[in-house]
């Protein structure tokens, strides 16, 4: 039997802390360029209420998402104690290139997976490296394709890396602005035999019907800025409804699959968008083999580390993995849960046994 299994784990959490305190000077307007009328402590007091961020990360400037990938990747390719010129394949998601501090464009000549591979000095021109946009799932779907790499025998190890500097497609007008960040987390999947362990079931997603522009690019809410100039934009309300409705029966169809009963999961690593959101997805998910959530399945970091889109899920998953994150572990056996939700609208779950 072969399976794919998470041999290393790596993460890059930038240097700069921004709190929400700091955005008590901003001027928040709506989308059709009036000014919001509540003052702005109320404004965060509510965003704080709903997204649970008290904090997020900002990279520093001389670094771009490719950086922050390569960190992180190292990491991983250490942690998996493998010689990087082994790597078959390397997947990289972001969503938007690298931008450079205070620019306009976004740059992905050559393609960030190839940046990261130049970074690392591998020579291997067998080591394929691409990117993958797919929102903030990005990065559980390039897990996804590294299994199936490797079940069809092309592959034997991939390194998968999550990156993005949010902080600068964002429109400082814009309240949402205060949800993103930037960070980076990676893995190592490789092939293992006759194991009990590894990616045991998946499933993914793509609404676009009428969600493909639930997040979208749109000029900035203060009129007079270059209408030319773009930044990230989302319908909040639609997002999570959209969320409730259809992120808790991804996971069912992925663990449905495995055959494995729910009082078997004991953790789930779900993208970190928005604490109210993520909590009212778990509980619908439950819900749906009517049981109760369990006390500490859903480890959360959203409060300190902000939204960092495809970086989310391998940061939390290193973090809890290491132990360095308070009162939440996995040990040998346990049955976790990968999931995500972003733009496309994209969903994807990932069953796996530890």
């Amino acid at each position: 039997m072969i399976s794919s299994l998470i041999t290393g784990t790596g993460s890059y959490i930038p240097e700069i802390k921004k709190e929400n305190k700091e955005f008590l000077s901003n001027l928040f307007l709506n989308a059709d360029g009036s000014e919001i009328p509540n003052e702005n402590e109320i404004i965060i007091e509510k965003f704080k209420a709903i997204t649970g961020i008290e904090e997020r990360r900002y990279a520093v400037s001389e670094y771009n998402t490719s950086d922050l990938g390569f960190f992180a990747a190292q990491k991983a390719i250490d942690d998996a104690g493998i010689n990087p010129e082994e790597l078959d394949y390397i997947i990289l998601a972001h969503n938007f290139g690298d931008v450079k501090t205070d620019a306009i464009q976004s740059d992905m000549l050559p393609s960030l997976a190839t940046r990261v591979k130049y970074r690392l000095g591998i020579q291997n021109p067998n080591c394929v490296a691409y990117d993958i946009l797919f929102g903030c799932p990005g990065w559980i779907e390039g897990v996804i394709q590294a299994q199936a790499f490797i079940k069809s025998g092309i592959a034997t190890k991939v390194l998968v890396i999550g990156a993005e500097t949010l902080s600068r497609v964002v429109d400082k007008f814009d309240r949402d602005s205060m949800i993103y960040s930037d960070g980076a987390g990676a893995c190592v999947v490789e092939m293992n035999e006759g194991q009990n362990s590894g990616i045991i079931g998946h499933a993914s997603q793509t609404f676009s019907k009428d969600e493909a522009y639930h997040l979208f690019f749109g000029k900035s809410f203060e009129q007079q800025q270059d209408p030319d100039v773009r930044y990230i934009k989302m319908h909040g309300r639609k997002i999570y409804e959209f969320a409730l409705n259809n992120v808790p029966n991804a996971m069912k169809i992925a663990l449905d699959k495995t055959g494995i009963a729910i009082d078997e999961v004991k953790k789930i690593f779900i993208h970190q968008a928005n604490e109210k959101m993520d909590e009212a997805i778990i509980k619908r998910f439950f819900r749906l083999y009517k049981k109760p959530v369990p006390e500490g399945v859903m480890p959360m970091i959203i409060h300190k580390l902000g939204n960092s889109s495809v970086a989310t899920v391998p940061t939390l998953l290193d973090l809890v993995i290491k132990g360095n994150l308070e009162n939440q572990s996995v040990k040998s056996g346990d049955v976790i849960i990968l999931a995500s939700v972003g733009a496309g609208m994209n969903i994807n779950a990932i069953v796996y046994r530890y």
